[in-house]
């Protein structure tokens, strides 16, 4: 790699950089400068522009007007592959690796040029360890956490020897632990002149590992910060243009049962899922309760458990309101009030090629939007538009397709419309995964308003940060086993992210 210092130009320049869809100006005449050596973040709320941007980088989208300058060279990048010869890596927010095969033949298939397999083990032994990341070559991916697998995607670009390396919200599942090492890596790499792209909606790690930081809004740039020399609040406002709203939680005495599991023991239908290994969990009204874990962990199978996706063998394992559900299908528990938010958007949470109205129909068909079997449009689209504007969703109305909305405007219209349906149980998955920080505290404010309205709220996510400031009580799911719940006061990020790390006994 090319040292910093003896690089005559900036590695990468973006002057007037545009791009236009039919229904939104997605970048807008935007200029942007990063250095060899230097790790440089993008911030921005959802629908800014940062995905829209960094596909042009990566050769994946086009520009409407604008130059790219590669090391004092003007280019156009037509393909990912052409950015890979450029030197040009990107590690994706969700990653693309097969689970039947083996590290090495998972890598191999992302090269441009053909290598032996066995050269190119050795090669990744090699790498991996230079940088601290360690993979066995011949390992399965099924049998790898989701920080394994990151560490495989990160060394598939470091084989290429990049001299920019992107990475969209690298840190969105990983522990705290995790999280010290992958930052080691990244100034590693920076300190020997890669320069280093970074989007991430988490400002504390902004802070702490990044030199430079420019702010998209609608579009455009709105300023540069020095991370380090910045606030979480003042960067905050350079992405939103106002403070960051804070949740405001107060103590309360819980209330009944809501929500009980009871020796639920299932095993995956998925050859590479985890069996649950007699789970036991109470969740009371008024109360949030989060569950830890790294994914992977038996998180998917106990929520199908108790959604009703997966029928379970006794009705008591799973009391629900004090009904006996565990052999109910979906429709019958969202009856009794039961109300979820899965991990996927697009195609459980919704359906990309519906239209949001219709997209609220498939779950609030028991609300007033249907009268003796026909469908009440208008109750239909007045629904739609409430979630809308309490949840602040960037869209072309109730009639825009749900396909055509960032992954973060898409969340809140979903987890708004579960919120809105008036729920007694509220489950939800990974509730502000690549959400902006504006949106992220909206939906954490919605969920501690519905604890604080009697609701029993249980929440799955891999972001510790935000389990501690939401929840009530806390556990932790390893290998399909549960531990015991723990007041959020009584522990701490640190210890929970080791719990997350360590075999059940």
């Amino acid at each position: 790699m090319i040292s910093a210092t003896t690089q005559p130009y900036p590695r990468l320049v973006l002057r007037g950089i545009s791009k236009c869809y039919p229904s939104v100006i997605a970048n807008d005449d935007i200029d942007l400068t990063i250095r060899a050596g230097e790790i440089h973040a993008l911030l921005g709320e959802n629908g800014a522009g940062k995905s829209t941007l960094m596909k042009i980088v990566y050769g994946v989208t086009q520009p409407d007007t604008g130059d790219l300058l590669w090391e004092g060279r003007e280019v156009k990048i037509t393909s990912p592959a052409l950015a890979r010869r450029l030197g040009i890596g990107m590690v994706f927010q969700h990653f693309a690796l097969f689970e039947s095969l083996t590290v090495a033949e998972n890598i191999m298939l992302a090269l441009d040029e053909a290598e032996s397999l066995k050269a190119l083990s050795q090669r990744i032994r090699e790498v991996s360890n230079h940088y601290g990341l360690p993979i066995d070559p011949d390992r399965m991916v099924h049998s790898m956490s989701v920080g394994e697998r990151q560490r495989v995607e990160i060394v598939r670009c470091l084989l290429q020897k990049p001299k920019l390396l992107i990475m969209d919200e690298p840190t969105s599942v990983l522990t705290p632990q995790a999280v010290l090492k992958l930052f080691d890596t990244l100034r590693r790499l920076a300190a020997e002149g890669c320069s280093i792209l970074y989007i991430s909606h988490k400002l504390d790690e902004i802070r702490a590992l990044c030199d430079t930081a420019t702010v998209l809004r609608q579009g455009k740039v709105t300023g540069t910060a020095q991370p380090r020399h910045a606030t979480s609040s003042e960067l905050a406002r350079l992405m939103i243009g106002s403070d960051l709203p804070e949740c405001a939680m107060q103590p309360q005495a819980a209330g009944p049962v809501m929500l009980e599991i009871q020796a639920l023991s299932a095993l995956s239908i998925d050859p590479f899922g985890t069996h649950l290994q007699k789970l036991d969990l109470r969740v009371c009204g008024g109360e949030i309760v989060g569950i830890a874990g790294i994914s992977g962990n038996g998180q998917k199978e106990l929520l199908a458990a108790i959604s009703g996706e997966s029928v379970q063998g006794s009705a008591n394992t799973i009391l629900l309101c004090g009904h006996a559900v565990g052999r109910m299908n979906p429709a019958k528990r969202r009856q009794l009030g039961l109300r979820f938010v899965p991990e996927e958007r697009l195609g459980r949470g919704a359906v990309p090629t519906m239209s949001l109205s219709n997209n609220a129909l498939l779950t609030g068909a028991g609300q007033g939007m249907v009268r003796f079997g026909v469908i009440q449009r208008e109750a239909m689209q007045s629904f739609t538009q409430q979630v809308i504007a309490r949840f602040k969703v960037a869209c072309g109305g109730p009639r825009a397709l749900a396909s055509s909305l960032s992954g973060g405007n898409l969340q809140k219209f979903i987890v708004g419309r579960e919120v809105m349906l008036a729920p007694k149980v509220m489950v939800i998955s990974q509730p502000t995964w690549g959400v902006d920080v504006g949106a992220a505290m909206l939906i954490r404010q919605a969920l501690i308003e519905l604890r604080n309205q009697g609701v029993a709220v249980l929440v799955l996510s891999e972001e510790l940060d935000e389990l501690f400031m939401i929840c009530d009580q806390i556990a932790v799911i390893t290998q399909g086993n549960l531990s015991a719940l723990t007041p959020t006061a009584q522990t701490s990020p640190e210890q929970v992210g080791l719990e997350m790390t360590l075999k059940p006994r």
